[in-house]
């Protein structure tokens, strides 16, 4: 379909309500729900800023936008947004250091910083951790859903490491320090909101970016939007205070919302909301850390809960990645510890629902008992079989199986399944090296085999001829760019396994034919489809991702903004990866599917081009 792209002359002409935006002014019900957990801070405007990206779809279904509106960035617009998410904060050294600010400058309202457990912070009970560089913008009502706003990058808070590793306040922007300075880096904005549509168009939970907000010397402030974005840190710390009065008005401020807009069911009469709590807390990160094992996400779970939320979505892309394969050795090098490993974040996960089992505990019956009596609390064993489960249906998933094909073959075939997945396993963990070597930010060992590929080229492979693979192929497709002649021979070894493997695969097709009573011929037609679909090669990996955006922020100036925001929405578009959206030909997107010419044209092409070459990469 032919859209037409209305001009930024064209739209100024036309009126739109943008009195939302004005709403968002700081104030936010924790403030007064949960005295104590959160540190108030007055904001000033903060000049010479301009949108760099603008998420349209997002502001739609939040209702900050009318649906018919082009999506096309205009005066009004751009002025809106501006004096509503370009701030800074008037933080302890400008007022120490008595820093002259205009008072037509200041905001009328306080914004806040929340108090939260950090692992990477000196103290270890939540007491001076938290928000670091972000604030809380407030919330937005719209469409029936309560939303959070929060932004990255708007000025160095008392919650920082820096400030209580150095004993002292920090002046935002202070080189002298990174993390603590306050500001945000503009290639983090631009990969954050392109990463963070993908996983959202691909059904991962997650917070989303509004707008990226660019200040001159690369700088951004990266305004972020969700139902519900607190993490488990956010009651973590006054569990470990033994503060039950906070805990549990923090707890409650979490559930009402999830009931509120309609993300749980609500309460029965005689309910005990905080077993709820724990029962759906158990599910969701099992279910959630069966995904990133299987989608190869890697979030650094860690006891402290910081690094999700506590609905069970990924938050802070600057710690995101999403490996081409099972790089399961990979650790992140955080100068004091290593982070967990892809496979690790299992017990992590298993752990953040142990910590809820002690908040159930505490709640219930005042009384703070030690985490260890909780390891093998019935909602923690759930949380192991969900996990398992989870991640079986989600392999039979990527195989090529629908939804409903993978839970029947789970219930009536689950010896089988159990099966397939041992040997799957056996390909996906292989290894190149034999101890671990250093890369640019942490080490590893590379992953050898490519199971996306060989998934992807299995059906199309049995949809002509009911017959295995010959090994050769066979290793001929698994064999990623990893490996060398020796780890692509068709050895005995290998002959044995892929014909395992092989033969597995196809009695579970032959068992789901009986079991939906289809003809196998077309089951396997679908699961080609399906398979290409979920599998194709040129998958967005961590590495490619920054390239992406690093290559976006060079050329962005040699383009006109709406043809670098048609570039990005097509390259978003082009990520989605689930089979029931694009078989039927719809993106989950607002945003028109504009055939492009010329110079955007030709650096999408590049683009593709770099997540092709990464596609196996970390």
């Amino acid at each position: 379909m032919t859209v037409r792209h209305q001009s930024a002359r064209d739209l100024s002409r036309t009126t739109y309500d943008y009195s939302g935006f004005a709403t968002i002014d700081g104030r936010h019900p924790w403030q007064t729900e949960v005295p104590g957990s959160h540190v108030l801070y007055r904001a000033r405007q903060r000049k010479n800023g301009k949108i760099a990206w603008f998420n349209f779809d997002l502001a739609k279904e939040m209702g900050l936008l009318s649906f018919d509106h082009p999506h096309v960035i205009n005066p009004q617009l751009e002025a809106q947004v501006l004096e509503t998410f370009a701030i800074q904060i008037i933080n302890e050294y400008d007022l120490i250091n008595g820093v002259k600010i205009p008072q037509n400058e200041i905001k009328p309202y306080h914004y806040m910083a929340t108090r939260y457990l950090q692992l990477q912070h000196p103290g270890k009970t939540g007491i001076t951790s938290g928000d670091g560089r972000s604030l809380w913008n407030g919330v937005w009502r719209g469409n029936g859903k309560t939303w959070d706003i929060t932004s990255c990058g708007t000025g160095a808070t008392c919650l920082s490491p820096a400030t209580h590793i150095f004993k002292k306040f920090f002046q935002t922007g202070d080189p002298s320090v990174s993390y603590g300075c306050g500001y945000s880096d503009l290639d983090d904005g631009v990969t954050g909101a392109i990463f963070s549509e993908i996983m959202h168009k691909n059904g991962t939970p997650t917070e989303r970016i509004l707008c990226v907000i660019e200040f001159p010397g690369n700088l951004s402030i990266n305004v972020r939007a969700g139902t519900n974005l607190l993490r488990p840190s956010h009651f973590f710390n006054h569990l470990k205070q033994g503060n039950l009065q906070r805990l549990r008005a923090a707890v409650d401020f979490f559930i009402n919302r999830e009931i509120e807009n309609g993300d749980w069911k609500p309460l029965t009469k005689g309910e005990n909301r905080y077993k709820r709590l724990l029962a759906q807390i158990s599910n969701t990160f099992g279910e959630m850390a069966a995904r990133f094992e299987n989608e190869y996400i890697f979030c650094w779970l860690a006891w402290d809960g910081d690094n999700v939320l506590a609905n069970g979505g990924i938050i802070d892309y600057g710690s995101i990645r999403q490996f081409g394969l099972y790089h399961h050795e990979y650790k992140f090098d955080d100068v004091e510890r290593w982070s967990t490993s892809l496979p690790e974040q299992r017990a992590q996960a298993r752990y953040i629902v142990q910590t809820f089992a002690q908040i159930e505990h505490f709640l219930n019956t005042g009384k703070k008992i030690e985490i260890n009596r909780f390891r093998n609390h019935p909602e923690v064993r759930r949380f192991d079989l969900t996990f398992t489960q989870a991640r079986r249906r989600m392999l039979l998933e990527k195989t090529g199986f629908s939804k409903h094909e993978a839970e029947m073959l789970l219930a009536k075939r689950s010896r089988q399944v159990t099966h397939f997945e041992r040997l799957f396993r056996w390909w996906e963990r292989k290894t190149k090296q034999k101890q671990h070597y250093r890369v640019a930010d942490g080490i590893t060992k590379d992953a050898l085999y490519s199971m996306r590929d060989i998934l992807r080229e299995l059906p199309a492979h049995l949809s002509t001829t009911w017959k295995l693979m010959p090994t050769k192929t066979f290793m001929t497709h698994i064999a990623s760019t990893y490996c060398g002649s020796n780890d692509a021979r068709p050895t005995l070894v290998r002959r044995i396994w892929s014909e395992r493997f092989q033969h597995s695969y196809m009695d579970l097709i032959e068992s789901c034919a009986k079991l939906t009573e289809s003809h196998r011929e077309n089951l396997v037609g679908r699961m080609a489809a399906r398979s290409a679909i979920t599998n194709r090669s040129d998958r967005i990996t961590g590495d490619a991702i920054c390239n992406v955006g690093d290559r976006l922020i060079k050329v962005r100036k040699k383009l006109e903004r709406k043809d670098l925001f048609d570039v990005i929405a097509n390259f978003i578009n082009d990520q989605v990866r689930v089979p029931e959206v694009k078989i039927k030909g719809v993106v989950r997107s607002t945003i028109p599917q504009k055939k492009l010419s010329g110079k955007p044209e030709t650096i999408l092409k590049a683009l593709g081009r770099v997540v092709y070459e990464m596609r196996h990469g970390l």
